[in-house]
């Protein structure tokens, strides 16, 4: 598998997308000799969703063909993509399944179609997208940029995202089974105390809070940081107003902020500081509201 670090993930597309594996067509096969994809991102499946999807099955049929790939010598199909119509095809008591069968692929291309397909649905929770981008990074050497390119997200959305696999597990299933949303768990990770982050999680579930009472408890972490004293610049200009501004700024959006004046009396500029990704998530999105 680690023959194709460093090869990026347009070699790994084309790898996936060549002639070997082309004239694929869709057949129905026997739901019992299919085994679940070893490579699948998605960890949780809502029961209550799946039944509806059953019922949809049972009233419409299966709109969208499963994928799954067979090798030579086996008895078995192995699932590329399709986990939930499998599973509510089983609860609407279907036998059989239409699917698009590929054929004789090696590991590195089942790794790579099983992410690709799935890195790229909507619907796939944060931990899990995360968990997909690491293996697509750790078995195939494919960059943070790369990822964002293809998935059509910027490089810090992809390292955000990838910071969440950071938190402590229980958070992260928490993440999984949607006890807590992504936004939850986006303000836990900029809280750098792990003590304080495991009081406020403990909270989000005893307490619901919301997404924005976690943020204010981030930010009041962030203001409560000891401030380095230093000695005014000379020549500067700065009024007690703008000091006080400045302090207000600072309890607001929770982290440091500086009223810097400028060459003439009524210029200067604004600095505010942030000490990561995820903190300067946080604090552009309290300015944008």
């Amino acid at each position: 598998m680690r023959k194709a670090l460093g090869r990026g993930i347009d070699s790994l597309i084309t790898k996936v997308q060549n002639n070997d594996i082309s004239g694929d067509i869709v057949q129905k096969i026997p739901v019992g000799k299919i085994r679940p994809n070893r490579y699948q991102p998605r960890r949780n499946f809502d029961e209550s969703a799946l039944a509806e999807l059953a019922e949809s099955i049972k009233g419409r049929g299966l709109l969208q063909p499963i994928s799954v790939w067979k090798d030579k010598g086996e008895d078995h199909y192995e699932l590329i993509a399709g986990e939930r119509r499998l599973r509510a095809s089983k609860l609407a008591g279907l036998t059989e399944i239409d699917a698009i069968v590929k054929k004789d692929l090696d590991d590195e291309q089942k790794l790579g179609l099983s992410l690709i397909e799935n890195i790229q649905r909507e619907d796939l929770n944060a931990v899990d997208t995360a968990l997909a981008y690491k293996q697509l990074m750790d078995n195939f050497g494919v960059s943070q940029s790369e990822i964002a390119e293809r998935v059509h997200k910027s490089r810090a959305a992809v390292s955000n995202t990838l910071r969440l696999l950071e938190l402590d597990e229980d958070i992260r299933q928490g993440i999984q089974s949607g006890s807590i949303k992504e936004g939850h768990a986006r303000a836990l990770i900029s809280i750098p105390d792990p003590a304080r982050r495991r009081e406020a999680f403990a909270r989000i579930m005893a307490e619901k809070l919301s997404v924005r009472d976690v943020e204010t408890f981030a930010q009041s972490f962030h203001a409560d940081r000891p401030r380095v004293q230093r000695a005014p610049r000379a020549g500067s200009r700065k009024t007690p107003e703008a000091a006080e501004l400045e302090a207000s700024l600072e309890k607001h959006l929770g982290t440091k902020v500086e009223i810097q004046p400028g060459a003439g009396p009524q210029n200067g500029k604004i600095v505010i500081h942030f000490y990561s990704l995820d903190d300067l998530d946080r604090v552009t999105h309290i300015l944008r509201k």
